[in-house]
């Protein structure tokens, strides 16, 4: 579940830190099956050229014991630690508190939609998005007020994971990351290259960076309080709550990259912890 999801490289390797002490040594073993599936699908995204790859069908989970396990230990640290700090996040900050800090750290991760937007040489949602970033940061006190939205300018988000998807990367085998939730080989891939390619990475430093570290930690707990029925039926109510997040994930992001071709469904962790 996408709870610590960093808006800053510089936190990377206190992240990874922390997953290895909070899920002891497998995850130095994790870190590496995951790098190399990682240079997989980047390998094979230079290899395809710019055609779009097809959309996933079925489910292909060839580790799906490893992936249970992870999801069991998501599950536990979610009832443990998130759901009920999320409840104190929730029940002791204003919501018009919290629906500033969310448009914060949104606004933070534009900058980086933009270049995705560029990279599947969308200029239409690269010109939009810029405008949305600019009114925002202007207008908006830094991004704390969404008035870009109300102006026709919402939200087009995308990842490296979509660009991947342009460039004809397959899809690759269902994963469930550690703390992050469900993903797929090559969004994983495309995780990894967002936290790296954000251009506000490299252009913000100091008291700003942390500023915008904490606002998106504290973003995903906001969501996660928001949406916290939908979230606990999933993980909690279902005879089977990785196959449910499993098949509510790629139904979702199926249909995100198809463009709507493919029916709708809803999806508690895309409701909660944004785009992939």
């Amino acid at each position: 579940m996408n709870i610590w999801n960093f808006a800053t490289s510089s936190h990377i390797a206190r992240y990874l830190d922390f997953k290895t002490t909070l899920m002891g040594g497998k995850m130095t073993k994790f870190a590496h099956v995951l790098l190399k599936r990682v240079a997989v699908v980047l390998v094979a995204a230079a290899v395809a050229g710019c055609t779009a790859a097809p959309i996933g069908v079925g489910i292909d989970d060839p580790i799906e014991q490893q992936n249970r396990d992870t999801h069991a230990a998501n599950r536990a640290l979610d009832k443990a630690l998130v759901r009920p700090a999320s409840n104190g996040y929730g029940s002791a900050v204003p919501s018009p508190v919290r629906t500033g800090v969310s448009n914060f750290a949104s606004n933070l991760n534009l900058p980086g939609q933009v270049l995705n937007n560029l990279l599947q040489f969308r200029i239409e949602n690269a010109g939009h998005n810029t405008f949305r970033f600019l009114m925002n940061t202007t207008f908006g006190f830094g991004g704390l007020l969404d008035v870009a939205t109300e102006a026709g300018l919402e939200n087009r988000r995308t990842d490296f994971g979509e660009t991947l998807h342009v460039w004809g990367a397959p899809e690759g085998a269902y994963l469930e990351l550690p703390l992050i939730g469900p993903s797929t080989e090559r969004h994983a891939a495309g995780r990894v290259v967002d936290i790296l390619m954000n251009p506000l990475n490299f252009a913000v430093e100091g008291p700003l960076r942390s500023a915008g570290t904490g606002a998106s930690v504290a973003a995903r707990f906001g969501d996660r309080y928001r949406y916290s029925d939908l979230v606990d039926s999933v993980l909690y109510e279902s005879e089977d709550s990785y196959a449910q997040a499993r098949l509510l994930y790629l139904q979702n992001r199926r249909f995100k990259l198809s463009g709507g071709a493919q029916p709708d469904y809803i999806d508690p962790y895309e409701a909660v912890y944004g785009n992939e």
